[in-house]
């Protein structure tokens, strides 16, 4: 039977309904501060906690419900005479119900303000009354979510017990959010970037997903707590719920875009992209990218970094796309994608700002930093050099390369993709699939150097006049030797870009 409940509360939603029932069941309400002025000020009949605890609020409130009154009364257990005994003796009563939630730390943590008043939303007497009826959740309910209140109300009114497996699972959100909180102020501490001893992740459930990759594996999607980011910030328009490969492709279509100044189109299958290209006008830029593949950008991902307008809104209905995703769209092209119910239309306006990257291994977690350095300095290694225009393509191409996967060959020509070779095992492969899509390419990008004067030479049948690479090759004079004989100049960036 609950006879005492502590209420400290920063976020007020559904407090007073709470309240109200506790008041009706003969619940005695200890509160502090704001809570307890604001329940006071609702007709809920209430105990300030200094009057609990003998001592009243100090250092601006930092302190007040840090107190062995508090603490044990939480902690005590009901079954143990000796622990019953103690705080009997002491005249402190039981708490048999905990309802707390925090300092909006994940909300401060982002805003403008100055380092000082973040640290002040960091929340110390919270955190430690949650941990300690969670721990001891057998004799104390433990409210952290304002969703649980309804559930605890329509026990308590209807006299039913709340039972062992409710009360364990109220235990465990709370030391689910904490440690969130506990790591969104890490971070914060140490810098996002930071290798540190313990990898400290807050991520809170933004939705469900139908399933994942395939329809037998489950699905979730998760956004930092503490963090900003293109794939956080984003806004559905219309269409179907998004999917976990949908997120996926988003992310990577939606960075292609951002390395350009120019406007450029991104389209994408299978997280690799397709066809990409910058032009004089979106619609121009969009047909581009479209022709560099009319196969595969069917049922793919078309991302631009300009507004979307009805022009090119009338090409983008004609075939069928998964997503659609710029930072505006005018109202004349919404209406005319809205035409298509199932089509998922992302507003998506932060550029990509990851700084690590991670991948989960059976057992661990591989951590690294994001790719962001395009070229260490452009080298030219051949007799001949690339013209201005070509070193343009050149650039141009290593910003696509940066997003395909490895093995990863590019072929460009006027900022346009017109071949891309994607995750082949051998290089020479990867060379092959990109020239023979590729009808009248100029330039060839690779992710990673040549081992072996073989690409050269095949570059050289189909024409290509300049190669961009990293160099690096203990054959490196193979390959230099192979463009010289051909007339075809190559430079190296010393910068590799695998992508697994």
């Amino acid at each position: 039977m609950i006879k005492t409940a502590l209420i400290s509360v920063f976020d007020k939603e559904n407090i007073l309904d709470l309240a109200t029932s506790l008041q009706n069941n003969g619940v005695e309400i200890i509160s502090t501060g704001g809570t307890f002025k604001y329940l006071k000020e609702n007709g809920i009949k209430v105990v300030e906690i200094s009057e609990v605890t003998g001592f009243e609020e100090i250092l601006d409130g930092r302190v007040k419900t840090l107190h062995p009154t508090i603490h044990s009364g939480i902690l005590a257990i009901r079954d143990n005479k000796e622990h019953m005994a103690t705080i009997k003796a002491k005249g402190i009563k039981p708490i048999d119900m905990v309802v707390v939630n925090l300092y909006p730390f994940f909300d401060k943590v982002t805003q403008n303000i100055s380092f000082q008043e973040k640290v002040e939303f960091i929340d110390i007497g919270g955190p430690t009354m949650l941990r300690a009826a969670a721990k001891n959740f057998k004799d104390v309910i433990v409210l952290s979510d304002t969703s649980d209140y309804k559930n605890i109300i329509s026990k308590m009114d209807a006299k039913q017990e709340v039972e062992f497996e409710t009360r364990k699972h109220l235990a465990g959100k709370v030391f689910n959010l904490i440690s969130a909180y506990d790591a969104a102020i890490s971070n914060f501490l140490l810098g996002e970037d930071s290798y540190s001893d313990y990898l400290s992740l807050s991520y809170k459930k933004q939705m469900d997903l139908r399933y994942g990759e395939n329809p037998h594996q489950s699905a979730a999607y998760y956004v930092s707590t503490a963090g900003s980011g293109a794939m956080k910030d984003f806004k559905q328009l219309n269409g179907k719920e998004l999917s976990y490969n949908n997120i996926k492709d988003m992310d990577i279509a939606w960075k292609v875009v951002c390395e350009f100044d120019e406007t450029a189109c991104c389209a994408l299958k299978h997280n690799t992209p397709c066809g990409v290209a910058t032009g004089s006008s979106l619609l121009d830029t969009y047909k581009k990218a479209y022709e560099c593949d009319p196969m595969s950008i069917f049922g793919g991902i078309v991302a631009f970094n300009r507004k979307v307008d009805s022009e090119t809104a009338k090409e983008l209905v004609k075939i069928f796309l998964e997503v659609v995703i710029a930072p505006e769209f005018d109202a004349a092209a919404l209406e005319i994608l809205k035409g298509k119910k199932n089509l998922r239309i992302i507003v998506c306006s932060s550029k990509a700002e990851d700084k690590l990257q991670m991948v989960k291994v059976d057992g661990g977690i591989l951590l690294q930093s994001s790719d962001q350095k395009l070229i260490d300095e452009i080298k030219v290694v051949t007799e001949n050099r690339p013209s201005e225009s070509e070193l343009k393509d050149l650039i141009f191409a290593m910003k696509v390369v940066k997003y395909v996967k490895s093995n990863a060959i590019v072929i460009v020509k006027d900022g346009v993709t017109k071949g891309i070779g994607a995750g082949q095992v051998n290089r020479i492969w990867a060379a092959q699939q990109a020239l023979e899509r590729s009808v009248d390419g100029t330039i060839m990008a690779s992710d990673a150097f040549f081992p072996f004067g073989d690409v050269v030479e095949l570059a050289a049948k189909y024409k290509i006049t300049s190669i961009i690479q990293p160099g690096g090759s203990i054959k490196d004079a193979q390959s230099i030797d192979a463009c010289n004989k051909n007339g075809i100049s190559m430079v190296f960036t010393g910068t590799r870009h695998f992508k697994h």
